[in-house]
């Protein structure tokens, strides 16, 4: 979602045409950010000339034919399920009805920072029992199948939901918005965090350094290899942002420090050898 309204209260959006014209005004915004993030990752880890190889890749398979193509339509549709939500809750805004507030310092910088933390905290439990819920068989090929075509994860599949997928996802922001007070610039930061964070996990590159899945830090952070397994394996790691609901309820994949070692080993390995002085030999020596 935006939050372009809260820059024209002016404008009534109970009105059909307003209504309308916020909706496709956000709907650009979110689809340019969706494109800039995306396809700066995926130039830079996938075309530059500095771009991974095979040593750097969470799964080893390739994208499917036509795969990228696929994910960029559904995230379309995905971002129509956004713009449409952020239109209401702007009629929600305009009513008084959220707890949004203008004046940062309403509650000084150390809460607008606090609360971004809080939204990500209640968002990542929102989304694990629910992303675990949408794993039931009778719900999985109906709503989380789409997502889990891309076996093979992309940046591109970020945002590639079924649209009934996508409502779930975008009712907990407006929940997030009726129940914690929130500048909206602290949320234009959270939703921008959100989408860098689902890039960076469906990226199918590990970015973070080797070992950091022991660091006090990292082993509560989702990335790459966490996130990768979940598409591999299906019943495991269910996490947005952080490990700590896979970790208290034992669904985090037994193979995930596994894999994230050996990933990081073959890191190493490419890093000697990158830096490893090339030794010409004289003819005849």
């Amino acid at each position: 979602m935006a939050v372009s309204y809260i820059f024209m209260p002016e404008y009534d959006l109970t009105d059909p045409i307003v209504f309308i014209i916020s909706t496709i005004i956000i709907f650009i915004m979110i689809m340019a950010r969706y494109f800039l993030v995306v396809g700066g990752f995926f130039y830079l880890f996938y075309k530059s000339k500095n771009s991974s190889r095979e040593w750097k890749k969470v799964n080893t398979r390739s994208h499917k034919p036509g795969q990228y193509l696929r994910e960029v339509k559904w995230s379309t549709g995905t971002t129509i399920v956004f713009s449409v939500t952020g239109s209401l809750v702007g009629i929600a805004w305009q009513k008084g009805y959220t707890a949004m507030y203008e004046d940062v310092w309403d509650y000084g910088v150390t809460y607008f920072i606090g609360s971004i933390v809080i939204m990500a905290i209640l968002h990542e439990t929102y989304f694990y029992w629910t992303h675990r819920l949408m794993h039931h068989p009778r719900l999985f090929k109906v709503i989380h199948k789409v997502h889990h075509e891309s076996v093979v994860t992309s940046p591109w599949a970020a945002f590639s939901f079924h649209p009934l997928e996508s409502i779930i996802e975008a009712l907990i922001l407006p929940v997030l918005l009726f129940v914690v007070p929130v500048h909206p610039y602290a949320f234009i930061v959270y939703l921008t965090i959100m989408t860098i964070s689902s890039v960076i996990n469906h990226l199918n590159i590990e970015i973070y350094p080797a070992g950091f899945e022991k660091h006090w830090l990292g082993r509560w952070l989702i990335g790459a290899t966490h996130h990768g397994l979940h598409h591999s394996q299906f019943n495991y790691n269910f996490g947005l942002y952080f490990t700590f609901w896979d970790k208290w309820c034992g669904t985090e994949s037994p193979g995930y420090l596994r894999l994230a070692d050996e990933i990081g080993k073959r890191k190493q390995r490419e890093d000697r050898r990158a830096t490893s002085p090339v030794i010409i030999k004289k003819s005849g020596e």
